[in-house]
């Protein structure tokens, strides 16, 4: 069995345990992990990079400037993330999108730097990671405007009916560990209606650790319980799902397997 995280962090807190949550990671049977980048304040990104540069053969990494720090985003750092975002080793833009629920930075901001990345996406070739909570529909609506049909929605939570639209643009949908909490049945029905080779798994750690975790600090190595909840969902077995979601992931995001 061979399993991929789409969608995980590490930050500089964490810098000197990353070998170590690495290896449970191989141990778990993951063979792949995408990295994300994320604007952090004026310089700084984060780790991410770095750290995908000291394991190139297990790590994608992706830059974006989050909704929750579109509002601390200069021009200068965003010609500094598209020049960045240019450079090969770098397989995705985002995550980038809406937060409503939050609202961290006003909405208007919040779009504007979405759309700057939506358009940076296209004219690199390279796929969008979105974030989006409590903004389907506006989320929806800029991804049509400018143009944008290759990503993932990124921790998706949303109900059949987001799901069915998001897969109308293309888009692939990546499952985090709120798949396996009660109480989330759209998502779940969501799940069940989508079909398994435009899925993905994805920790999102240090966040949203799936069950039997949960309360705990997230590491890539659990996602092998968000693709055990999904293979439930969809009747199919864990080595299908974890099959199909790494060649899924390795063919959006570009890396070999």
């Amino acid at each position: 069995m061979r399993l991929v995280d789409s969608h995980c962090h590490f930050d500089r807190a964490e810098s000197a345990q990353v070998t170590a949550a690495l290896e449970r990671a191989r141990a778990a049977g993951l063979v792949h992990a995408v990295i994300v980048g994320q604007f952090q304040g004026p310089g700084d990104w984060g780790i991410a990079l770095e750290v995908a540069a000291a394991h190139p053969d297990f790590l994608t990494p992706t830059l974006g400037i989050h909704p929750h720090e579109a509002a601390r985003a200069t021009e200068a750092d965003l010609e500094h993330l598209e020049r960045t975002c240019a450079r090969p080793e770098i397989h995705a833009v985002g995550e980038a999108g809406l937060d409503y629920y939050y609202d961290h930075s006003p909405r208007d901001v919040q779009a504007q730097v979405f759309r700057r990345q939506c358009a940076l996406a296209k004219r690199l070739g390279k796929p969008l990671v979105v974030h989006v909570r409590d903004a389907h529909g506006d989320c929806e609506a800029i991804l049509k405007e400018e143009g944008v049909s290759r990503g993932v929605i990124h921790c998706f939570t949303g109900d059949t009916d987001a799901a069915r639209r998001y897969l109308e643009l293309g888009f692939m949908l990546s499952l985090s560990g709120v798949v396996t909490y009660k109480k989330t049945q759209a998502l779940q029905d969501a799940v069940r209606f989508a079909p398994l080779d435009r899925l993905m798994v994805e920790t999102d750690s240090p966040y949203l650790a799936p069950v039997p975790y949960r309360g705990k600090k997230n590491e890539p190595s659990y996602v092998v319980e968000t693709a055990r909840k999904v293979a439930e969902l969809k009747g199919v077995t864990l080595e299908q799902v974890a099959e199909v979601t790494t060649a899924n992931a390795a063919a959006l995001f570009g890396f070999t397997v």
